[in-house]
């Protein structure tokens, strides 16, 4: 077999019929505005925290939406809560009142494994 200086890696394809979107659908019924989302990226281009930190809302929302929640409470903790987001999000979407309910619903649900 010849080596081309490439190898093909695994499928990081989802199976979203397989997720855990429990807490998602929680998310979801606490603050429905996050329903809304595009994922258009106005929140993460006037981010302060992502210049600084790296922060995405973006990012967050998607873990949460696909139950990725092994880096979601880390990721939540960079979060200013400034609201810039909030003010530019052409969908009106509550970003600081989703964060805050992300972060309840990581620590009611799992408070030993996702400390915040």
């Amino acid at each position: 077999m010849k080596n081309f200086g490439f190898k093909i890696s695994a499928s990081r394809q989802l199976d979203m019929d397989t997720i855990q979107s429990d807490l998602y659908e929680k998310l979801i019924q606490l603050e429905p505005t996050a329903k809304r989302c595009l994922m258009c990226g106005a929140c993460a281009a006037t981010c302060t925290a992502a210049e600084i930190n790296g922060f995405n809302f973006r990012y967050c929302h998607l873990l949460m939406k696909r139950g990725i929640l092994d880096n979601l409470a880390k990721e939540l903790s960079k979060c200013m809560l400034c609201g810039k987001c909030y003010m530019v999000c052409p969908r009106e979407i509550n970003t600081r009142s989703i964060i805050l309910k992300m972060k309840a619903l990581m620590t009611e649900t799992t408070p030993k494994h996702y400390s915040l």
